[in-house]
This record gives structure tokens, C-alpha cells and sequence, in this order.
């Protein structure tokens, strides 16, 4: 169990790394996991095994997006998308 057991860790690109986004993460109940810049002068704590787990979510989303009922969304309800969607996650994890 990491040190926020019970949170809801946001895992951000380090391009919003700045002090107003972190700020509306904290805000809304979220607990941002985002390396500092290396140049701030007061640098924050992260969890750093949470945050590498971010690459495998990016690449998934990349998975996703070769499904070209996905990427195009030809339908048009959001309930048939939705499940289209979980049969493409389905697929994925089988493979």
C-alpha cells in the first residue's frame, strides 16, 4: 500500500507540473503524482513507482486508438461506444 492508501492519485504529464494545475488536482480530491521540474527551487515529493506506471496507461490509450471504431467513433450513442470500447480493453488484455 503507498503512502495515499484510500486517495485517488492523478497521474499527470509533467508538462502540467505547474503550481495552479497541482492546486485544482488537490482541489477536487485528487492527490497529483507529477515530477517537479528539476529547476524549482522548492520541489515536492512524488510517488515515483506510481508515476512509471503512467507509460503503460499512455500506451494503452495508443492500443485504443488502432481500433478504427475507436479512433473514428462511428457510433452514435455514447452507451454502444462505451461498450465498443470494453470489447477493444477485452481484446487487448488477451493478447
Amino acid at each position: 500500500m503507498g503512502p495515499h492508501h484510500g486517495l485517488v492519485a492523478l497521474l499527470m504529464d509533467s508538462a502540467y507540473q505547474d503550481d495552479a494545475t497541482r492546486e485544482l488536482a488537490c482541489g477536487l480530491g485528487f492527490v497529483p503524482v507529477v515530477p517537479p521540474n528539476p529547476r524549482r527551487r522548492q520541489p515536492w515529493e512524488y510517488d515515483k513507482p506510481l508515476y512509471r506506471r503512467r507509460n503503460g496507461i499512455e500506451r494503452l490509450f495508443r492500443r485504443l486508438k488502432a481500433w478504427r471504431r475507436v479512433f473514428t467513433r462511428y457510433d452514435k450513442l455514447d452507451l454502444m461506444y462505451a461498450a465498443f470500447i470494453t470489447v477493444a480493453l477485452i481484446a487487448e488484455a488477451l493478447r
